[in-house]
């Protein structure tokens, strides 16, 4: 089996959550702006580091999601989204904080990681380079709202970034931050992970397959007020026995009763 930091994160949200999804093969409809809108901006920065155009790659990529039926959120269209895309690009580029030699082999790269009965662990990396000069790893994030910078520290919390560290054995991390507001502005956050997380996390990889392995998919109820998880889970209506909602948020793979164990990677 090769596993991935999405199976691991659907599992400790939910059990139940990753048996729908991994095991019975529902997947949810990829109709939300925000997430669609990311993977564009994701192409137009490979762009921008590739020596193409960038607001053309963005143009291009944003455009197969102009006449489909998303969920924007407040405020959002795919005018106004675009528009801030291209402002974050000049942003970024104004900045030239960040550097990538070699992008063809250091963007998007694949790392894959050794581990007990004859398991795997993959992750793809969005790009190994520079930031301010110094190397690290980088990944990018598009987001409506800045990201917490009280404590220093706070970011190597992250568990992506502390996976990504782990699978890589790259201790200086960054993650740079596109925030889509009426005045766009880009965080450049850096931190270091250290041996004991990695070794943590490397422990918590192991406990987390074998409960997997061992078919543990107890549910775990999320609704508590004030926070909710379960009632923005796109398998809450699996879990409720309600039809219409199933119909509205998911899709089910072709042939996935018979896939038993399946991992797919969307990035």
């Amino acid at each position: 089996m090769n596993f991935s930091y999405t199976q691991l994160s659907q599992y400790l949200t939910c059990p139940r959550r990753y048996r729908h999804r991994y095991l019975d093969g529902w997947q949810e409809k990829m109709t939300r702006a925000g997430m669609q809108f990311g993977r564009a901006f994701e192409k137009a920065l490979a762009a921008y580091f590739l020596r193409d155009d960038p607001a053309a790659a963005l143009f291009r990529e944003w455009s197969v999601c102009q006449n489909l039926q998303l969920q924007y959120t407040a405020g959002d269209t795919w005018d106004r989204m675009f528009q801030q895309g291209i402002q974050l690009l000049e942003r970024f580029c104004q900045d030239n904080r960040v550097r990538i030699r070699q992008p063809r082999r250091h963007l998007q790269v694949e790392f894959s990681r050794p581990l007990a009965r004859n398991n795997s662990f993959v992750a793809y990396v969005d790009g190994i380079g520079q930031l301010d000069r110094s190397d690290c790893l980088l990944e990018w994030k598009t987001t409506s709202s800045r990201y917490p910078e009280a404590h220093e520290r706070l970011l190597s919390l992250d568990p992506q970034l502390v996976c990504y560290s782990w699978v890589t054995g790259i201790s200086e991390v960054a993650q740079i931050v596109f925030i889509r507001k009426r005045l766009v502005e880009i965080q450049y956050l850096r931190t270091t992970i250290t041996p004991e997380q990695r070794h943590d996390f490397g422990q918590l990889v192991e406990d987390t397959i074998g409960r997997i392995e061992s078919a543990q998919f107890l549910p775990n109820s999320g609704v508590r007020f004030p926070q909710n998880p379960c009632s923005s889970c796109p398998y809450v209506g699996l879990c409720l026995g309600q039809p219409q909602m199933v119909e509205a948020s998911l899709v089910r793979r072709s042939g996935a009763e018979q896939l038993g164990w399946l991992d797919e990677l969307v990035f």
